[in-house]
């Protein structure tokens, strides 16, 4: 259970990360930054890094668990950086065109969620929270 309580804290510690950008960025408070997808620092990055480095202290770097953290980390990163990136950029388009439909047509279709994915800067971020609050949780809660 405290592998799940300290890659808890690595979540909530990205997600509060960029709220606290948000607010440098745009001189305002927006709550809606701690709880939306995608931007920096990757927070299922910070999360699932933080689980396999926690599984990689407790069973060992060599385990199978650790194997089995590992993978799923990659596969969730891959996500992260590779699918849901790629379905922002369509979504940008896809408003692009919303836009150009809305002004010729005089009507209002809806525009759809453009921030999805991460950048592989950002998911390098979440790696690195990830790690240092894994590492960190594991030598305070054990």
């Amino acid at each position: 259970m405290k592998i799940v309580l300290v890659s808890g804290i690595a979540w909530a510690m990205a997600q509060l990360i960029k709220l606290l950008l948000e607010w440098v960025r745009t001189k305002k408070l927006n709550l809606y930054a701690m709880f939306a997808s995608g931007g920096m620092p990757s927070s299922h990055t910070s999360f699932v890094v933080s689980m396999a480095t926690q599984v990689g202290l407790v069973e060992g770097f060599g385990s199978t668990y650790f194997a089995l953290a590992t993978c799923f980390c990659l596969i969730v990163m891959y996500d992260a950086a590779g699918v849901r990136h790629a379905v922002g950029l369509q979504a940008r388009m896809i408003n692009l065109l919303v836009d150009q439909y809305n002004e010729q047509r005089e009507v209002d279709v809806n525009r759809v969620k453009e921030i999805l994915g991460h950048t592989p800067v950002q998911v390098f971020a979440g790696i690195i929270l990830g790690i240092v609050v894994g590492y960190l949780g594991h030598a305070n809660f054990y």
